[in-house]
């Protein structure tokens, strides 16, 4: 499956989301995006569903020599969430990342405060949370967003996707109540690779898909 772009990748996902939601497997929905690419398919998910739109803003932590290769991410201040085997199977050590989870905590809390410009973060408690992403690779980033999720006590939580590799959907079923990707190709090696127009989004791009722009 390709898509065109990300507008088009959410609006396929929200038709699968509104079938469950018209199910009422979705009651009292919030759609949380982890940007900056998993935005603009959000909320075309947070329009099909008459959800509130939010961002939870998820830093990855990549490996020394390849920083697109996570082996790890944090949300918030909670502490970092590791690919153990992914760090033994490498030689590294949790303390020497240490810079590195200091640098990416602060573009992280950058982050939030220019998406939240002052609002408090959606309650999550009690209810069902649609945690978005343009897709999965490894799982490093969602992983970690989902376990921030689950600590906020809601009652149901689906991880969404228009593509996932299919070890990363296996890894999440473990964290999610549900996860929904409309596509899980077996030869899977990038997310852009299944999409025509993947170009990388701006702070901009963002404020505009929160704001309705």
């Amino acid at each position: 499956m390709l898509f065109r772009d990300r507008r088009e990748a959410g609006q396929e996902l929200a038709e699968q989301l509104r079938i469950l939601h018209d199910k009422g497997a979705l009651p009292d929905p919030v759609v949380l995006a982890l940007p900056r690419g998993g935005v603009t398919v959000a909320r075309e998910v947070a329009l099909a569903l008459d959800a509130p739109l939010d961002v939870l803003v998820v830093r990855k932590i990549g490996a020394p020599f390849h920083e697109e290769y996570g082996i790890g991410a944090i949300v918030g201040d909670d502490p970092p969430l590791f690919d153990t085997r992914a760090l033994e199977r490498l030689g590294i050590s949790e303390t020497s990342l240490a810079p590195t989870v200091d640098r990416e905590r602060a573009e992280l809390h950058r982050r939030e405060a220019l998406y939240r410009q002052g609002r408090e973060a959606p309650e999550l408690r009690g209810r069902t949370v649609v945690v978005v992403d343009d897709g999965v690779a490894t799982g490093s980033t969602a992983r970690a967003a989902l376990r921030f999720v689950r600590g906020r006590e809601p009652e149901r939580i689906v991880m969404a996707a228009p593509v996932c590799s299919p070890e990363a959907a296996r890894i999440l079923e473990n964290e999610a109540d549900d996860v929904v990707c409309l596509d899980r190709p077996r030869a899977f090696m990038a997310v852009g690779e299944w999409y025509q127009n993947f170009d990388q989004l701006t702070d901009d791009d963002v404020l505009a898909a929160l704001h309705g722009r």
